[in-house]
């Protein structure tokens, strides 16, 4: 474990340790001004810091402390709502698994939210436009 990584994980320790709701826990380690992203600033800082156990522990504190269930968040927090389009296919899926685990499709869905994905498993907007304009300077091409 180096310097940072200890810092890291025994700032949250503390914190796991003050009963603190999962809201309030997740935002001062895990959110966008918690120590995490303060003491690895940079996509790749953070990339690393992910694949390493400290995180994986942190991440197990949060999942304990979602599963008490009953301390409710500070009312500093907002609650935002998304919408999300999905396949029927995809929803039926995550209905399902939901029953499976005996969660709401919500909790369950907020656990997949805060799992890493591999990067390459995520289409992204730039590449797909990449990928329209190609065709369409190819189309334009076979038009000629």
């Amino acid at each position: 474990m180096t310097t940072k990584e200890q810092e890291v994980y025994l700032a949250a320790e503390q914190l796991y340790h003050k009963n603190l709701d999962w809201v309030t826990f997740y935002r001062e380690t895990l959110g966008v001004d918690g120590i995490v992203r303060k003491v690895f600033p940079s996509k790749e800082d953070m990339a690393a810091f992910e694949q390493c156990r400290e995180y994986e522990a942190i991440q197990l504190m949060v999942a304990k402390l979602r599963g008490r269930g009953n301390l409710l968040p500070q009312p500093q927090e907002a609650t935002r709502v998304i919408t999300v389009r999905l396949p029927q296919s995809l929803h039926d899926s995550l209905r399902i698994e939901a029953h499976q685990m005996q969660t709401s499709m919500n909790k369950l869905c907020i656990s997949k939210l805060m799992q890493l994905v591999d990067g390459q498993l995520v289409p992204t907007d730039v590449l797909a436009k990449a990928q329209r304009e190609a065709e369409e300077a190819e189309e334009a091409l076979e038009a000629e």
